[in-house]
């Protein structure tokens, strides 16, 4: 592997790409492989989305290591797909073992254990890839984002239509001003598509193949129970981040890019209830940003649980299951690409994409830094979805308190009670400030 350290920024202005956000590359990771070179990848997380995740670093690179705590869905995939690789089933071992061996990493695990991971992976160097919603709290993105730029390593968050081209258009579009002045955004979704809202189950055996206490990770602890592995954790607030976190990295991604929204400066919730254990059946989170140099304040309303916009919204047409509207006073823009109202496109340049797991792989080797990447535009989005859980879990028992946020400082400035929502406590073992 080469020794050289790459020194290069890349400035994205909204003249060049039509966008209108910063990627500053910075400090590239040592030992980049050269463009003759494989990259050499490790997975943590190779069953549910790792199985996609870890298929596209084998076809972008070599696997030589794959970690999972479930020892039937390891050895499935070494069996199957990487035969050569090292199994593990602590990615805490694989990263010690196997540091030298390693210029990559994918995180494809239950929300409660992306930063630990991936974290431990930075602070080795390694590139990092980290499933959406890159960390179950609002701290842990910030922290991801922070190492990542202090160690120079090449990442991106895995919400795959950030590379799509019909999304980049749309988002070009609003900044275009294709709707005129933008004030509202609604999105709404399908989620969950698993039991939220309801009481712990009782404990029961674990099977054999899975190590619950790695699978715990830095969670509190708790006896196992059938409806957390594989795949129903996300309704539980200590492990995953409910709807919001599963699809709000997708689906206000649009918005995000194209209105610049960061950094809200209120958020609040209306709820089913909750027992702060599991998440609600449904909600409905406002979002409200400050006005910036290029456009005013703006309002993101946000709907899960089969809730939907108001109707008179809707312009006649059917919500369906999921959705996205943008409203501006000459003409709302309805999913990527129908102009109502009004609207008409207009011409617009934006950056094409490889793909987006591409995106990460050029970065690897010292090209420009994906668009998704943890400092410049992941983490940032991140901490907005994740914000939207403070409002939820402060609407536990129906009420609907208005969170005033104080972004630079991570604070609630008039709500008391969430440090631990927005700075976890990890278990013995596992590190999150270093």
């Amino acid at each position: 592997m080469s020794q050289r350290t790459h020194r290069r920024e890349f400035l994205r202005t909204s003249a060049a790409v039509g966008i209108g956000y910063w990627v500053a590359g910075g400090v590239q990771a040592q030992e980049s492989p050269s463009a003759n070179e494989q990259i050499a990848m490790a997975s943590v997380g190779v069953g549910g989305k790792g199985s996609s995740d870890s298929a596209d670093a084998g076809r972008t690179g070599d696997v030589v290591a794959i970690c999972d705590v479930d020892e039937r869905r390891l050895n499935a995939a070494g069996e199957s797909r990487f035969p050569k690789a090292k199994r593990y089933t602590d990615f805490r071992k694989m990263l010690e073992e196997m540091e030298s061996s390693i210029d990559a990493v994918t995180v494809s695990t239950p929300d409660h254990t992306h930063a630990p991971a991936a974290l431990m992976a930075m602070r080795m160097g390694k590139h990092c890839f980290c499933q959406k919603p890159l960390t179950r709290t609002i701290y842990e993105s910030r922290l991801m984002a922070r190492v990542a730029r202090e160690k120079g390593v090449a990442t991106q968050m895995g919400n795959q239509g950030t590379a799509d081209s019909s999304l980049r258009r749309a988002a070009a579009w609003l900044r275009a001003g294709a709707l005129g002045t933008v004030r509202e955004v609604h999105v709404w979704t399908n989620r969950p598509i698993w039991p939220q809202g309801i009481d712990r189950p009782e404990p029961t055996d674990c099977p054999e193949s899975l190590d619950w206490d790695l699978w715990l990770g830095p969670a509190p602890e708790r006896p196992y129970a059938k409806g957390y592995h594989p795949f129903a954790w996300r309704g539980w607030w200590d492990f995953g981040t409910g709807a919001l976190g599963d699809m709000a990295c997708h689906d206000i991604n649009m918005a995000y890019m194209g209105l610049d929204l960061r950094d809200p400066v209120s958020v609040e919730a209306e709820t089913s209830g909750h027992n702060q254990d599991s998440f609600p059946a449904w909600s409905i989170v406002t979002y409200q940003f400050a006005a910036n140099d290029w456009r005013p304040e703006v309002k993101l309303v946000w709907y899960d649980g089969g809730k939907t916009p108001p109707e008179e919204r809707l312009e006649g047409k059917a919500p369906g299951t999921s959705g996205k509207l943008v409203i501006g006073d000459k003409g709302k823009l309805w999913g990527y690409g129908e102009l109502l109202g009004g609207a008409e496109k207009v011409d617009v340049e934006f950056p094409k994409s490889p793909g987006h797991f591409e995106e990460w792989v050029a970065a690897i080797r010292g090209g420009e830094p994906a668009v998704s990447n943890f400092p410049d535009y992941a983490g940032p989005l991140a901490e907005v979805v994740l914000l939207g859980n403070l409002a939820v879990w402060s609407a536990a028992s129906g009420r609907s308190d208005k969170i005033e946020w104080d972004a630079e400082n991570m604070k609630a400035t008039n709500v008391e009670g969430l440090e631990s929502l927005v700075r976890p406590t990890y278990r013995e073992g596992y590190t999150l400030d270093a």
